[in-house]
């Protein structure tokens, strides 16, 4: 907020000299470290210890206190700094007093038996629960129906020899059932299940696999059912416009992406634009600043204008439907509203702090919530940088409108970059100019948002109106992420998880402090321009990607399979499609590939036909080849729908079939019968696949088993087995037939497979004896996308994940 903005009366601090700018209360903060510390630690110990460290924590901040004070008895100036360092301390240490006592009593309410024991037996029960937030899909390799995740709270638990014991504990429910999938939080529901222990870390007290549809048992509350109905109708107002656009905007306005495109998600992500689709403290910003605007021209005081935002405050609460998330975002708008009712924004700072200690000690799980962690530093940058930045900018000559776009993205990028390094592994080289172009588009998008949502029940014509107009905002900010995404190289590689964040927060802490000094600053920037365009162009055309003279790229696409031969500059053969559209089709994109001439698909198990819509997004396919063996049926159905809805043409691969264009020659050696009652029939009629490619040998051998493997040994020419370059069967499971492995005698083996999977795939044992027998083993779970080019010098691999060529 600027100076014009607040109340009258100057905001200067009465302790210091008249007109000297306030310093920022930071004295909450210093509990506020010592609670967010304590929770965090607390959770991933026993209750018993928690509170042995609390006790400590308590005695020690005690005796701390006494020494300070009888310091402070014989005060001098001199000492007054490390004074001020003691209470801080104090403060410190009653944070982790009051962090480890809460998170103790809930720890040993999650830990406590009966559930934690029939949860250890896995035990059948009868639940009721109350659904506290909205239904996630998750992304499955596994064929069937998909499954989601929901939060609830566990009620009452029934069993047939014990009878029924009435609780209160967190769990999350894995269910396939596609009923769970339209359950509005706050509805009571029973379900047959069976019980698991959780993962540790939060206070999550059991996981529950739920069986079949659940049984209703109650009505979601009115904010709930008043929200679904505003949702809906947005939803409707946005179906007559384009995909990408209509997608966007229920994300823009209320979080809800369930119409998103899942590849402009990934180029949202991937350009640091993913807040925007995420109800988040931003939001609540746009609408209150807007609300406030008005109420400040129609001359309210600052507590009435406090009042009015705090109505508008509660009304997009049930817009955006009052689940965890969402009040954790009015949350941190509230801390606005004080500051603004305080009429000073001075105050905003403490009652941040203030909202975090209360946010922790009723809900300590939030102190591994990224979410929060996200949503409170932004916030705080907004209090504490961006006013600073802005200022600084202003007294350099920048206009005040520029300053503000320029600090306030800048700000919140600064301050959430720790925990977003944590998470994605990456330091985004774009984020900060696409959130600087995105800033003119969120307003207006946001507005004209809610404005269809809040219409739509009683003017369904003019909801659609209005969607309309803010269509043409999120057709921009789709630009943006389209551009953003397709730039070379644009996130550069960096250590995820608490190292790598703890590492950058170092990093940005030098860079801000080198920048105060001019010799330092114009060193930072020579140093950050010779990183952005020196280091990264290079790296990136050292590489090569995509590379010239490539025989065959293994996609990362998780755990999964797709294979592509290619045949040009933008032309390619595609072997299997993984099971996610988003990483088929950034492979593809990053690979410049336009034409599809053959989809290939070796068997129908999700992990290899899941991602055939990202193959088929804005690409010419020519034609889509699949095996004689239709098991499961779901997967031939699914692939026959795609095709269907595309117009392109489907084949049955038989004995003979062959693909010959240009340098590449695909042919169909096997299987030359169907093979039934083994371990997998699907995995164990996979197409098997031999090309030669540039005068380079590649064995494509799908999911084959041990089963197909030894019936390829008695039914094919063991000179059509022998290959330089192998794909490894199954994602280097252990099913594997030693005797084919010794026939191919590959040069390179490549194994695509998904990190941390829980098949435990690859095996040790396989991947040591292919390196044993003399070929290069690379895995795309730790070196990305692979490709295997041929060139003056021989054979060799290019590693997109590692940026260089071994």
């Amino acid at each position: 907020m600027s100076q014009a903005d607040e109340a009258p009366s100057p905001a200067v601090d009465r302790s210091t000299p008249q007109g000297r700018p306030r310093r920022p209360d930071l004295r909450l903060f210093a509990v506020a470290i010592g609670v967010w510390a304590a929770s965090v630690a607390s959770l991933q110990v026993a209750a018993a210890a928690t509170v042995w460290a609390g006790g400590a924590a308590a005695a020690t901040a005690a005796g701390l206190a006494l020494l300070v004070r009888r310091r402070q008895a014989s005060f001098a100036p001199a000492r007054s700094s490390r004074i001020v360092v003691g209470w801080a301390a104090v403060a410190v240490l009653l944070g982790i007093v009051c962090g480890t006592a809460s998170t103790a009593a809930r720890t040993a309410s999650r830990d406590a038996d009966p559930l934690a024991a029939l949860a250890r037996d896995h035990a059948s029960v009868r639940a009721e629960v109350v659904v506290t937030d909205d239904p996630r899909p998750l992304r499955s390799v596994r064929a069937g129906p998909p499954t989601v995740a929901v939060a609830a709270r566990l009620t009452r638990l029934s069993l047939a020899d014990t009878g029924t014991v009435r609780l209160d504990a967190r769990v999350i429910i894995f269910a396939t059932d596609q009923v769970w999938r339209t359950l509005l939080p706050s509805q009571h529901v029973a379900t047959a299940a069976r019980l698991a222990p959780p993962g540790g870390g939060d206070l999550t007290a059991a996981v529950l696999s739920a069986i079949g549809a659940p049984e209703i048992l109650g009505r979601p509350s009115w904010a709930q059912v008043a929200a679904g109905v505003l949702r809906a109708g947005l939803q409707a107002a946005c179906a007559p416009l384009p995909a990408e656009p209509g997608g966007l905007l229920p994300g823009l306005v209320i979080g809800d992406t369930s119409r998103l495109d899942p590849a402009l998600s990934e180029e949202f992500r991937a350009t640091g634009l993913t807040h925007l689709v995420a109800v988040s403290g931003a939001n609540v910003a746009i609408v209150l600043g807007v609300v406030l605007f008005a109420a400040r021209w129609c001359r309210a005081g600052p507590r009435l204008s406090a009042l009015i935002c705090a109505v508008a405050l509660v009304g997009f609460v049930v817009l955006a439907r009052p689940s965890p998330s969402v009040v954790r975002a009015a949350a941190m708008g509230a801390v606005g509203l004080l500051a603004l009712a305080a009429g000073r924004t001075r105050s905003a700072t403490p009652a941040l702090a203030a909202a975090v200690i209360a946010g922790l000690l009723i809900d300590p799980a939030l102190s591994v919530d990224a979410g929060f962690a996200l949503s409170v530093l932004a916030t705080g940058a907004l209090v504490l940088l961006a006013p600073r930045w802005r200022d600084g900018l202003r007294t350099r000559g920048v206009p005040a409108g520029v300053a503000e776009a320029l600090a306030v993205p800048a700000a919140a990028q600064v301050a959430c970059g720790p925990v977003i390094v944590a998470l994605s592994g990456e330091v985004s080289l774009v984020a900060v100019p696409a959130n600087l172009l995105a800033v003119p588009a969120v307003a207006p998008a946001t507005l004209l948002g809610v404005g269809s949502a809040v219409v739509s029940p009683l003017w369904p014509d003019c909801a659609e109106l209005l969607a309309w107009l803010a269509s043409w905002p999120a057709r921009w900010l789709v630009a943006i992420a389209d551009f953003g995404a397709s730039v070379p190289v644009g996130a550069v590689p960096w250590p995820s998880g608490f190292a790598g964040g703890l590492a950058f927060v170092v990093l940005t802490v030098l860079v801000l402090v080198a920048s105060r000094w001019p010799a330092l600053r114009k060193l930072v920037v020579v140093a950050a321009l010779a990183v952005v365009v020196g280091a990264v162009p290079v790296r990136w055309v050292a590489s090569g990607w995509p590379p010239a003279g490539a025989v065959v790229v293994v996609c990362d696409v998780g755990q999964g399979d797709a294979v592509v031969l290619p045949l040009g500059p933008a032309e390619a053969v595609v072997v299997d499609a993984g099971a996610d559209p988003v990483a088929v089709d950034g492979c593809l994109h990053r690979l410049g590939i336009h034409t599809v001439s053959s989809l290939v698909i070796t068997h129908f198990h999700v992990d290899h036909i899941g991602g055939i819509a990202g193959v088929l997004r804005d690409r010419r396919v020519a034609g889509i080849v699949i095996p004689v063996f239709n098991e499961p049926a779901s997967g031939e159905r699914a692939v026959r729908e795609a095709a269907a809805g595309e117009a392109i043409a489907v084949t049955e691969a038989g004995p003979g079939w062959a693909f010959v264009r240009g340098w590449l020659d695909l042919r169909l050696i096997g299987p030359s019968r169907p093979l039934t009652g083994t371990r997998s029939d699907p995995n164990n009629n996979s197409l098997l696949l031999r090309a030669e490619s540039r005068g380079v040998s590649v064995l494509l051998v799908g999911d084959a088993e041990a089963e197909e493997q030894h019936a390829m040994l008695t039914e094919v020419d063991p000179t059509s087995l022998r290959a330089q370059v192998l794909k490894v069967a199954h994602h280097g499971s252990s099913y594997q037939d030693p005797e084919l492995l010794d026939t191919i005698d590959p040069v390179v083996a490549l194994v695509s497979v998904g990190v941390d999977n829980p098949y435990g795939h690859p095996n040790a044992s396989l991947l040591a004896r292919l390196a044993r027998d003399g070929a290069k083993v690379l895995r795309t779970d730790i070196d990305g996308d692979l490709a295997v080019v041929v060139s003056e010098s021989g054979l060799g691999v290019v590693v997109r994940g590692r940026g260089k060529a071994k």
